[in-house]
């Protein structure tokens, strides 16, 4: 009998998988998707039979003596692999500096506003439930982040029928939400400030620029150097996805000629999956990871941190967002996209309010000292956020459908 004949895929065949692959983890319904299956899988796992083994491992601690780094593997979740999602964020950041709608004034006006509108009000909300509760005031920062790749993937799901614009709005407001949530995560959790090491720092990114700048090419360059860098700003104190932000601001978004493509965009697709389908899932699966029980609710409800959270997200985003757009609309001459409408963007603000992965980082650096008080942090912030994207696709399911009566749609 002869045994049946086997084909080995070709090398071509097998690029083509590797770039399938890649374009499915860039597709912004991929990111959404991976963090939520993450987090549900965490979720099961710290309330199921084997909690104290994904505790363990989580709490694992691994020891690189030579750049003084000793973490759980929690830590290097939120510490270093979170730092690749940062880094493409600064390039995110940096296009749109430069090339993008934030280099236009007028067009950046209304979800710039929107964004720090959306950032203060929940913060204030957070004091403000605290203050009259003797809470305690470390959380404040903990509402304010949108989760950018959370938010896009629902947009994506719910909102085909919706104009492209609103995208644009919700993509502008997402990239100033990351620049402020990392100045506040650089200026207000820095823990005991090592000059020396955030000089070295500051002297790797100087190299790394130069480098970049001068036309020196090789991974086996630039990989090697941001790892310094990103070492040197973890013992300098200051929050080590600080420095992938910087790294990704350094990279130039202009084409010189014989370009095809700008430096940062081609090297922002080449990470942009190992940062939707690898890193930030790792993080969600090691921070999202709660005990969760009908006395964690019980709990909650008497805690004003967790409360102020909870309503920060969903009703700070909210008026935050909707309220600074409308004023700013209304008492100056910046005007909506024409193909937008005020419920448009009332369930766009709704959106804002997935804080997910910006917001459990905060969370985790702002009540490291009180686990228990962490935790219910952490559940208020899924709470939250998974209200705000219900809440979020009813509306704007509602609204693609109007567009698509009204024949206002992109399609």
């Amino acid at each position: 009998m002869t045994p049946p004949q086997t084909t080995t895929p070709s090398p071509n065949a097998e690029d083509q998988d590797r770039r399938s692959i890649a374009e499915f983890l860039r597709l912004e319904v991929t990111g959404g998707l991976m963090l939520l299956i993450a987090a549900t899988l965490a979720l099961i796992l710290a309330n199921s039979p084997v909690s104290d083994t994904y505790t363990s491992v989580r709490d694992h601690h691994l020891d690189i003596p030579w750049l003084g780094l000793n973490l759980s593997i929690g830590h290097w979740a939120s510490d270093g692999l979170l730092a690749v999602f940062f880094f493409i964020a600064g390039v995110e950041l940096k296009r749109e500096l430069v090339v993008g709608q934030l280099r236009k004034p007028a067009a950046a006006a209304l979800p710039v506003v929107a964004a720090i509108g959306g950032m203060a009000v929940p913060a204030l909300i957070y004091v403000l439930v605290n203050g009259l509760q003797g809470g305690a005031m470390d959380g404040w920062a903990v509402p304010m982040a949108t989760d950018i790749a959370f938010a896009l993937g629902v947009l994506a799901v719910v909102g085909r029928k919706l104009p492209s614009a609103l995208r644009t709005f919700l993509l502008t407001l997402a990239i100033v939400d990351d620049l402020i949530a990392i100045i506040i995560i650089a200026v207000f959790f820095a823990s005991d400030l090592n000059l020396w090491f955030l000089l070295g720092s500051i002297a790797g990114l100087a190299l790394f620029g130069f480098l970049h700048h001068r036309g020196v090419r090789g991974w086996y360059i630039y990989v090697p150097l941001a790892l310094v860098i990103w070492g040197l700003m973890f013992n300098s104190g200051v929050h080590a996805t600080i420095a992938g932000v910087a790294i990704g601001m350094l990279l130039r978004t202009t084409t010189k000629p014989g370009e095809e493509t700008a430096p940062a965009e081609h090297i922002g697709h080449l990470v942009h999956p190992w940062s939707a389908g690898l890193c930030v899932p790792l993080f969600a699966l090691f921070a999202a990871g709660v005990a969760v029980s009908g006395d964690t609710f019980a709990d909650m409800i008497h805690e004003p941190e967790a409360l102020g959270v909870t309503l920060g997200l969903v009703l700070g985003k909210i008026i935050g967002v909707f309220g600074a757009t409308w004023l700013v609309a209304t008492f100056t001459k910046a005007q909506l996209h024409p193909s937008l409408k005020w419920p448009d963007i009332f369930g766009a603000a709704m959106l804002a309010g997935i804080g997910f992965t910006v917001s459990l980082l905060i969370a985790e650096l702002a009540f490291a000292d009180q686990p228990h008080l962490m935790e219910h942090v952490k559940v208020a912030v899924l709470l939250g956020s998974v209200i705000a994207a219900i809440g979020a696709a009813i509306v704007l399911t509602l609204r693609g459908r109007a567009h698509e009566r009204a024949g206002t749609s992109d399609e």
